[in-house]
């Protein structure tokens, strides 16, 4: 298979991942445990709310003509005949030159068209009875929270794939969804490939490293509100690959395998697609870094194989793992968004490939600026600490000096986009 290596583009290639999408499954979860998770199914307000005419703060229901002529030196006086909390109904009408005090999201009375705020009074009492005093005419509908001013009844207020936020579990909690539609969360298996790895708690040996791929990529997944399955380190033999991969299968709906994809002897990815008899959708992209990343499908199940270089490896499930991960959880927007930015540092080495190149995007003086970070080397570690975007750099061009206008992809965003750049 190495020889048939030809390079195809970015946009192409995450297409090809994208017509072998499918949508997962729905579940229902507690309200509780719902939080950002992806909503399986589009929201709609089954009630109108507030469901009544309610009073938006402590003060007095009025009916608005009784103090058309009142004023700081001839104050309206109006007589309080009762009290009304949010949990009651004031059962009787008012009538006018009367007031009921009313507390903050009680009903509005009968008879009353107003509500003026406590504040902007005077309650006292004379003859036994309880009076208040307003200085001001108050108008007819004022402080008065109506029938569906906040949803109607019938309108589309989530759609369907939007992942939960704090504001969201409000809404759904005020129409009494103890279990919420989400969508399964993928099940994504991730094995590390590689004689040279050690594990996390071993102690370095010369030539040897330690495992950082696995619980990169662990983060990434939970960020892309997938399931990780970590499968641990595979020795270098088609045999050992061969296994775990095979195993794998029937652990997940995603699989990704990090390293061993290049065409080196110990590189044996290629070999496990063939003998899997896999659809390889590319096994080269036109990019940089990470142009060895492969993908190939058996069934319905999918195989990502990402560089064993960190940032390469970072940069490839980004641009082709999350897609497919968003387009299981039902979500229409499965492209990275993306924001033009300025370039803060020139970037002159030519390349015949689009380079994603790590980034800080923040704004200066008022304007969206991308900062490099670190040395652009695939196997840099260090650079992902502050990165929360990728420079698109693209290929065929001299360079890029600071001050041009680049393209960005965010990586910390949950808004997605429908399309490439």
């Amino acid at each position: 298979m190495g020889s048939l290596r030809k390079p195809i583009q970015v946009e192409e290639a995450i297409d090809r991942v994208l017509e072998k999408s499918y949508e997962g499954e729905i579940e229902y979860v507690s309200i509780e445990n719902s939080f950002h998770r992806v909503l399986g199914q589009d929201i709609t307000a089954t009630t109108d709310v507030p469901g009544f005419d309610r009073s938006p703060y402590d003060g007095y229901a009025v009916w608005a003509a009784s103090t058309e002529a009142a004023s700081a030196s001839n104050p309206a006086v109006l007589e309080v005949v009762g009290t009304q909390g949010a949990d009651s109904v004031w059962k009787e009408s008012l009538k006018p030159f009367q007031a009921v005090k009313i507390m903050t999201g009680a009903a509005i009375p009968e008879g009353a068209n107003a509500v003026i705020m406590k504040e902007l009074t005077q309650e006292f009492r004379k003859d036994g009875k309880t009076y208040v005093q307003i200085k001001r005419k108050v108008e007819a509908g004022e402080n008065i929270s109506r029938i569906g001013e906040d949803m109607k009844k019938g309108s589309l207020l989530i759609e369907k794939g939007t992942v939960i936020t704090p504001g969201i579990s409000a809404v759904l909690a005020t129409f009494g969804y103890h279990y919420v539609p989400v969508m399964k969360s993928p099940k994504v298996v991730v094995i590390a490939t590689g004689s040279e790895l050690l594990e996390v708690y071993k102690p370095l040996e010369k030539g040897k490293i330690h495992n950082s791929n696995t619980y990169m990529l662990q983060a990434q997944i939970f960020r892309a509100h997938g399931e990780p399955i970590l499968y641990g380190i595979v020795k270098d033999t088609f045999q050992n690959v061969f296994q775990a991969v095979t195993k794998a299968m029937q652990m997940a709906d995603i699989i990704i395998t990090t390293g061993g994809v290049s065409v080196g002897d110990f590189d044996y990815i290629p070999k496990v697609y063939e003998h899997l008899q896999a659809q390889v959708l590319f096994n080269k992209i036109g990019m940089r870094p990470g142009s060895v990343t492969s993908a190939a499908v058996v069934g319905n199940k999918i195989l990502f194989g990402l560089s064993g270089n960190p940032s390469a490896c970072y940069v490839g499930f980004e641009l082709f793992v999350r897609p497919y991960i968003r387009a299981m959880l039902g979500q229409k927007n499965c492209y990275l968004k993306r924001a033009r930015a300025i370039l803060t540092k020139d970037f002159l080495k030519p390349n015949p490939f689009t380079r994603f190149v790590r980034a800080k995007l923040s704004f200066h003086d008022g304007k969206l600026v991308a900062d490099p970070i670190g040395r652009d080397k695939s196997n840099i570690v260090s650079s992902l600490i502050h990165t929360n975007s990728l420079i698109v750099l693209p290929g065929g061009s001299r360079g890029f000096q600071a001050g041009s206008e680049v393209n960005v992809l965010l990586i910390e965003d949950e808004e997605g986009a429908s399309s490439w750049l």
